[in-house]
């Protein structure tokens, strides 16, 4: 993998990749489309001399809807959400012990968002997701004359190369040599049509990717925000979610609107409170928000989460840990 992998003089970490293997042969697109924010991938290095295959990829900056996901009472099996098991679990999964996890204020938030038709709810915008993204390579296939065996995807990488299911994070886009930034990476086109719901994640999400390390990337007390603000990236990726709103588009269409959000079917799922405080990016503060008080940040695109394993490095750039009510923490 180090050789289909490469550092670029801008010191940012690339991947070269083609659709994953069938058997013998390359896949077609539909084979190898998982959802919307996930395909299999054969790597190649830019001279397509070093194939390493099957990889997953997951995209960076992006939560799509949930083809399929584990149930409580079956932890090692992917159900698809149009099972009637999830239909059925979805109506009612928040149990006595569960909500006091969850504590009150995120068993409330979450019960108005569960009961009938949630996992249908769920299925249908996972489904719209998966043809999109399959549209969109489709469609850069059909652009650049090329057969599907040969066309190539272009992966920009953050801080973590790869996740706990050993997938690839990565930025996403067609190879052409030459590319003057023209179209946007499917992260920021399925953003931008609504398909998929923004999930910035510290420090894989501009402008924190592009610190030279951990403690760099660490912005100041009541600068996250406006760091935020001048990043053109992360603020065009924001202003897509708001406009794809304003046109009730994809998942925030005005007569099936998506409930659940990808990582609260998760958390559902697994039964687990979620893990990751959150900065809010709609103002200027030096928070850090509780896991379970993600939802006090009512707008998606304005939440920044941050795996538990790097608060420490918050807190000694004086960021304050949100107090919870019976946790001991300071205010």
């Amino acid at each position: 993998m180090a050789r289909a992998i490469e550092q670029l003089g801008s010191g940012l970490r690339a991947g070269y990749a083609g659709l994953g293997m069938h058997g013998d042969e390359p896949g077609s697109v539909g084979q190898q489309v998982h959802d919307g924010d996930t395909l299999a991938v054969r790597l190649t290095g830019r001279d397509q001399q070093e194939e390493v295959g099957n990889l997953s990829v997951r995209f960076l900056g992006v939560d799509a809807p949930e083809v399929s996901f584990t149930l409580p009472d079956r932890p090692n099996v992917f159900v698809s959400l149009g099972n009637p098991s999830w239909e059925a679990y979805l109506e009612n999964p928040l149990t006595d012990d569960f909500r006091r996890e969850l504590g009150s204020s995120l068993a409330g938030f979450l019960e108005e968002k569960v009961g009938a038709d949630a996992a249908g709810n769920h299925q249908r915008h996972a489904e719209a997701a998966h043809r999109a993204l399959e549209q969109e390579i489709l469609n850069d296939i059909e652009e650049l004359e090329l057969e599907s065996e040969v066309f190539r995807f272009f992966f920009a990488f953050a801080h973590d190369v790869m996740d706990g299911y050993g997938r690839l994070l990565c930025y996403v886009n067609r190879y052409e040599p030459g590319w003057d930034g023209s179209p946007s990476r499917y992260n920021e086109r399925l953003l931008a049509a609504g398909m998929v719901t923004p999930y910035f994640i510290w420090p894989n999400t501009d402008p924190f990717r592009h610190a030279g390390s951990l403690i760099e990337a660490v912005p100041p007390p009541g600068g996250a925000a406006e760091q935020a603000r001048r990043s053109r990236t992360l603020s065009q990726a924001r202003d897509a979610v708001r406009n794809a709103r304003e046109q009730q588009i994809g998942v925030f269409q005005g007569d099936d609107p998506l409930r659940l959000l990808p990582f609260e079917v998760r958390i559902l799922g697994r039964r687990e409170p979620p893990s990751r405080w959150v900065l809010d990016l709609s103002e200027e503060n030096d928070v850090l928000i509780q896991p379970r008080e993600y939802h006090r940040i009512p707008n998606p695109e304005d939440r920044l989460f941050v795996s538990e394993e790097f608060v420490p490095l918050f807190v000694e750039k004086g960021w304050r840990r949100q107090a919870f009510p019976g946790d001991g923490l300071s205010p």
